[in-house]
């Protein structure tokens, strides 16, 4: 199987996902609604406003149906509507719902911002997958800049994205969607136990390929940098090179910006046994 043809069958299969009935906790009856104030030790939750309102005017649920609330921080419960009225709605807390178990490595995707719609799809699909974060990044061949992100409100709207896409995936766990940083800021943050970044077969010497992370020991957590349109700049990858960023390869195949994600988080969640 190709590699194209590999990222494909895996985001029909995320897609797919989302439909069935196939994991123990999923109930195609019931309504999933993100509440961060959720404590497990109370008996009641109140909804923020926005979901109260989705709750109430979208999907005209009403007092005593049956919804399931989490905290996005990996707390899940069946719950009941004791109180609606369009952005005022709580609901009695009934059992605890087993949650998906996270990935075991905590992997953070540095991704270069893309054009257009394109950067929504890598956070959902990112999401879907399982990150720990994401980190958008703005690289010399990004046209954008920080404030130009930061004016229009991408960050906000990728956070809702992935919001969207961890109550679709079932995970009870929100990942941190965080502002955009250039990459000489990004290479100054505290490393994690492993970073690598992902780089043309021909545009570095001697760049490893995935598949050389098979048998290592598996790293607490780790940070994979996915360049723009165009690949990065060589001033790029030599700076993240002496930094102690890993350069990999993803095979010799060009594919496009926004596929690059999903494949590469694949793999190395085959890798370390997160599959």
């Amino acid at each position: 199987m190709t590699l194209r043809a590999f990222v494909m069958r895996r985001r029909r299969n995320l897609a797919a996902k989302q439909r069935m009935p196939g994991s123990r906790s999923y109930n195609p009856r019931v309504h999933r609604f993100f509440a961060p104030a959720l404590d497990p030790g109370d008996d009641t939750v109140v909804l923020p406003r926005d979901e109260a309102e989705h709750l109430t005017r979208v999907l005209r649920l009403g007092l005593g149906d049956t919804i399931a609330v989490f905290d996005g921080r990996g707390h899940e419960f069946l719950a009941r509507i004791v109180a609606s009225e369009r952005r005022d709605v709580r609901v009695q807390l009934l059992s605890r719902v087993e949650a998906d178990t996270e990935p075991e490595v905590a992997l953070t995707l540095a991704q270069a911002v893309l054009k257009g719609d394109k950067m929504d799809d890598v956070v959902r699909d990112a999401v879907m997958l399982g990150v720990a974060a994401v980190q958008p990044i703005v690289a010399a061949r990004s046209e954008t800049t920080v404030a130009a992100l930061l004016r229009g409100a991408r960050l906000d709207r990728w956070r809702r994205v992935a919001l969207a896409s961890v109550k679709q995936s079932r995970r009870a766990v929100v990942p941190d969607i965080r502002m955009p940083l250039s990459f000489e800021s990004f290479l100054g943050e505290p490393a994690l136990a492993l970073t690598l970044m992902l780089v043309e077969p021909g545009a570095a010497t001697a760049p490893e390929p995935l598949s050389t992370l098979r048998g290592l020991p598996i790293p607490a957590d780790a940070a994979i940098l996915i360049g723009p349109e165009g690949g990065w700049v060589e001033q790029e990858w030599t700076a993240a090179r002496d930094r102690g960023v890993r350069l990999m390869t993803l095979g010799h195949r060009t594919l496009r910006a926004d596929a690059v994600p999903v494949a590469a988080i694949s793999v190395l969640q085959f890798l370390w046994g997160d599959l």
